[in-house]
């Protein structure tokens, strides 16, 4: 994995999650250590920078969750092991979801997910219930901007934010 110093693998390596229309920014830190295949397949993934449409979750409190766009889908999802994985985030930690066709009822496409929890008493509860998720990474700098953006997606529903490396 490259860090946006021009170093492999050390620590520091970012990504940059911006909402576009409000133009706030949270810079994400990667838990290299903890999650090592998911951040560098995202760090791969995220090669040129993607933007996605972000909602408001629905069971797990003050989160968002944001669909890894097609020209990011550039790996098998499946091939990602569990890593660091909690039902109980904390703010500005983010994290990799992915749930194939037709696995819930009603639902017949995958999702990939990259999800943000922007204050904490998130929990990641869903219709099929306690659901542990990969823990990628936190928001470390611009948390309070972000976060009032993302608290915007639950009262005016659906916004765009780009999601590119650091």
């Amino acid at each position: 994995m490259e860090c946006n110093r021009g170093e492999a693998g050390v620590a520091g390596t970012r990504l940059k999650f911006t909402f576009t229309e409000a133009g706030a920014v949270g810079y994400v830190d990667l838990y290299e250590k903890e999650a090592p295949v998911t951040c560098r397949t995202l760090w791969q993934a995220l090669e040129r920078p993607v933007e996605v449409p972000a909602v408001h979750a629905m069971f797990a409190g003050p989160e968002i969750m944001m669909g890894l766009s097609g020209p990011a889908q550039t790996f098998d999802p499946t091939s990602l092991p569990p890593e660091n994985q909690t039902c109980f985030p904390t703010a500005g930690e983010c994290l990799w979801f992915y749930q194939g066709a037709n696995m819930m009822k009603g639902l017949p496409e995958e999702l990939w997910e990259i999800g943000v929890f922007y204050d904490n008493g998130g929990r990641i509860f869903g219709p099929l219930g306690w659901t542990p998720c990969t823990i990628f990474g936190r928001i470390v700098e611009g948390l309070d901007v972000f976060a009032a953006a993302c608290r915007t997606t639950r009262t005016e529903g659906l916004k765009t934010v780009e999601l590119a490396r650091a």
